[in-house]
């Protein structure tokens, strides 16, 4: 954004700071502020930081981020922008900073001279970073000077004091979490290497550098084509059906909106959303806009050229969007997040503003690049083919469903309890440990689902031949939930669906197979938090009479010590079937004991791309992946 439109450097002074109210409920409820205490709030607090900094990038002051992971466990993050002010608050009696550092709610985001649009929390942020780190300094190259000053779980230590001269300007901030909040304090390189990736993406030409100290790691992301290499990197190991990916870019009443799409030739579609760099995950009015312009432009094309069959024949959303895949990012000055989450955009004249410019700028596309115009066209006429089959095979399934005494697949085990919050249903390869599992189960809660052979591979099928797969309609007809566009989360029978494979390739194999079509058809029960892995243990340790099981390696090696090496006898199981139902029950079936691993997705994108090289066509990238992750595969049976 070109920031000679956001008023002069000067304007972002102390006079633009604002402050709401302190900060003592922060470190009593940090949960309410960054989410959760876990990993996954932990890393947040990096992301908080770097907010502020792209936020000086959105209004043209700052074009190169560096995060640094220090090797004490502590990060450093800098900016180019133009400082944190110094100066006193005439009104509060501090300098500008301390005021950022040490109070909720205070920062230039509530002044639209300072900052027109931004993706921070709300000026929460640095904060919030504040309180729950176990130390903080903060450094600030500004007016030819170095200020610099030290916070302790959130109180200054010392005061704001000039450190040295320079002609550059900035903010440094280098934080080491509180490990008496956090349940860890250990960085994970690759998670925040994920955000910087997409924050360069999003905000193109800006440089965004990660070191780590510890490990000698490091990347640079500066992506001078924005979107289209977004795009382009999400669809590196799909085949698609044309070069370049389609761009749009256009503001509307202060609304900034840019679109990439791209169709591959797979069948499931790829949407992702952000409003001033967040992850609207939950979609929102953008999102509802973007979809409607999209099949609306396709269809009218289609009429108007005289693609269709008939003059009564229209594609639906669903057949436009088959192997779409999709960014859009807006930037809006008072964005309003709703949802589950806050991850949902409500602004209502967000939807009409994006349908406009989605639709003008794509109608344009298509009647000047007739040949990917009539690409996309096939493509969607292929898919409502497809889809009509599908439907006619979720008839025929239902009205077959109708006609049995029961809908129920017959190989399923039940169990008695018709509450869903109560009830579980493990779904377990082979007959054989099927059996074992009827057996071992609760007959109360638990239910049985053993399934024969591998799954379909649903990467490589579209859902009209997945719906002939018995085994898929099995697991489709137990959940109850339907599939498509029948697919309705409050008919689900169970709330914990858990994956019961053997340990050994075979299993993970199947496994794989499973969580690809979870992902791809059922993407809400994962987000609902309702599928889970179930955890075997690998070894059984005898002595006596005395015994001990061991879910990893390391945890074989303790076990060993305690129970004195000599004498041990070790059994290492490769499958289900080789345990007895009470020894089924007791490690890996019943809830006080077993552990079970709830699935979830932090990055959609990662994901994808993960689901595309372990399953999709091409078999070079998973060649790739395999060399690399080698070294991290602990028990290989080949």
């Amino acid at each position: 954004m070109d920031g000679k439109s956001r008023g002069s450097s000067d304007s972002y002074d102390v006079d633009a700071i604002q402050v709401l109210e302190g900060l003592e409920a922060v470190r009593k409820n940090p949960a309410m502020y960054i989410g959760s205490t876990d990993e996954r709030g932990l890393h947040h607090l990096i992301y908080e930081v770097v907010d502020n900094s792209i936020d000086e990038a959105l209004a043209g002051y700052c074009d190169h981020i560096i995060v640094t992971i220090n090797r004490d466990g502590s990060v450093t993050i800098e900016d180019n922008g133009r400082g944190i002010p110094v100066s006193i608050h005439k009104k509060y009696k501090k300098p500008g900073v301390e005021l950022v550092m040490t109070t909720l709610h205070a920062g230039g985001k509530f002044d639209k001279v300072a900052y027109k649009v931004s993706g921070g929390l709300h000026g929460v942020g640095v904060s919030v970073v504040n309180a729950l780190s176990r130390w903080l300094e903060v450094r600030i190259k500004r007016e030819g000077k170095i200020f610099y000053q030290r916070y302790e779980r959130g109180k200054p230590t010392t005061p704001l004091k000039i450190i040295g001269k320079t002609e550059e300007r900035g903010t440094i901030i280098t934080f080491l979490p509180d490990d008496e909040i956090f349940e860890t304090i250990d960085f994970d390189y690759d998670i925040i290497s994920s955000r910087l990736r997409e924050l360069a993406f999003l905000n193109a030409g800006i440089r965004i550098e990660l070191i780590d100290h510890r490990s000698g790691k490091m990347d640079i992301f500066k992506y001078d084509g924005g979107l289209v290499e977004f795009v382009k990197y999400i669809n590196r190991n799909k085949k698609v059906l044309y070069d370049d990916p389609i761009f749009i870019k256009s503001k509307k009443e202060d609304v900034e909106v840019e679109i990439a799409i791209q169709h591959t030739d797979g069948f499931t579609e790829n949407i992702f959303t952000f409003v001033n760099n967040i992850n609207t995950r939950e979609g929102g009015t953008h999102l509802s806009g973007f979809k409607g312009a999209l099949t609306r432009a396709v269809n009218d094309y289609g009429r108007k050229n005289g693609l269709f069959e008939s003059e009564d024949f229209s594609l639906s959303g669903e057949d436009v969007r088959e192997g779409l895949t999709a960014v859009l990012s807006c930037k809006i000055p008072n964005p309003q997040f709703e949802g589950q989450t806050k991850t949902r955009l409500g602004n209502s004249e967000v939807r009409g503003i994006v349908e406009s410019i989605t639709y003008e700028r794509l109608s344009e596309f298509f009647e000047e690049n007739p040949v990917i115009a009539r690409k996309i066209l096939d493509k969607a006429i292929l898919a409502n083919r497809a889809r009509e089959a599908a439907r006619r095979a979720r008839e025929i399934t239902r009205r077959k469903s109708l006609l049995e005494s029961s809908s129920l697949p017959g190989k399923l085990a039940d169990c008695t309890s018709k509450d869903p919050r109560m009830a579980e249903l493990f779904i377990v390869e082979g007959d054989s440990a099927g059996g074992s599992a009827k057996q071992a189960r609760d007959k109360r809660f638990q239910a049985i689902l053993p399934l024969r052979g591998k799954i379909l591979n649903v990467e490589k099928a579209r859902m009209d031949k997945m719906l002939k797969n018995e085994e898929i309609l099995a697991l489709i007809s137990a959940i109850g939930t339907g599939i498509g566009d029948d697919f309705d989360i409050r008919n689900a029978r169970y709330h914990r669906i858990i994956l019961m494979t053997d340990a050994d390739v075979d299993g993970a194999h199947i496994r794989i197979l499973l969580l690809t079509f979870f992902f791809r058809y059922m993407r809400e029960l994962i987000e609902a938090g309702y599928l889970y892995i179930a955890q075997p243990p690998l070894y059984k340790l005898s002595k006596g009479k005395r015994v001990e099981y061991a879910y990893t390696e390391k945890e074989k090696e303790e076990k060993l010590k305690l129970l004195g090496e000599k004498g041990v006898t070790i059994q290492r199981y490769k499958g289900l079937g080789e345990m007895n139902p009470e020894q089924l029950w007791e490690t890996t079936m019943n809830p006080s004991k077993r552990k079970i691993i709830r699935v979830t997705i932090e990055d959609a994108i990662k994901a994808d791309e993960l689901f595309t090289i372990l399953m999709g066509e091409k078999v070079e990238p998973r060649r790739e992946f395999i060399k690399e992750h080698a070294k991290e595969v602990i028990n290989l049976d080949i």
